[in-house]
């Protein structure tokens, strides 16, 4: 007989688990930026192990996998922290005008796609990181087609929103494949 589980354990053993760990109190640009590196990290955790897998769709009609994530996240990554802040020319690398959903629908099992969706991800988190260290302070405004005047805080306010809600898709998805679920 198993043991039941809960789902709000922790996918990985506490003490293993760097996740949670940044600070409760204090600077609020520390605790920004480590509310979204624990989010980005949960997010690789879910897509540990996983390999071509990480392509498998939801459920018909969806696109949505694992590794569309990825894609979708180091597009908005690239999206706000260089087009709209930084003022890059850097188009989305996954989706388009043409496809606005290529990051999604081009997720396919084949492991160089599966490279470039990681290396894609972890250069855009790198430039971010720089991004928000580098600033003089929170309060750094850009003018971006949709919103209008945002601040740094307001992006990482919105990016800790987006890997929360893509988190959670990443918990269905993850489950789906191998039956992990936790925290």
């Amino acid at each position: 007989m198993t043991t039941p589980r809960s789902r709000a354990e922790f996918f990985v053993e506490p003490e293993r688990d760097g996740r949670f760990s940044g600070p409760a109190t204090g600077d609020e640009r520390r605790m920004l930026a480590a509310f979204l590196a624990d989010h980005r990290a949960t997010l690789e955790l879910k897509c540990a192990g996983v390999g071509e897998e990480l392509a498998r769709r939801s459920i018909e009609p969806s696109t949505l996998s694992l590794l569309g994530l990825v894609r979708h996240l180091a597009d908005v990554e690239r999206r706000w922290f260089r087009q709209v802040l930084a003022g890059q020319d850097a188009p989305p690398l996954f989706s388009s005008a043409a496809d606005p959903d290529g990051d999604f629908d081009g997720a396919v099992s084949d492991p160089a796609a599966v490279e470039a969706a990681w290396e894609a991800w972890r250069t855009e988190v790198a430039f971010a990181e720089r991004y928000v260290a580098e600033a003089p302070h929170l309060d750094v405004e850009a003018v971006d087609e949709w919103r209008g005047r945002v601040s740094l805080r307001w992006v990482l306010i919105h990016m800790v929103e987006e890997y929360a809600r893509h988190n959670g898709h990443a918990d269905l998805l993850r489950e789906r494949i191998d039956g992990a679920v936790g925290i």
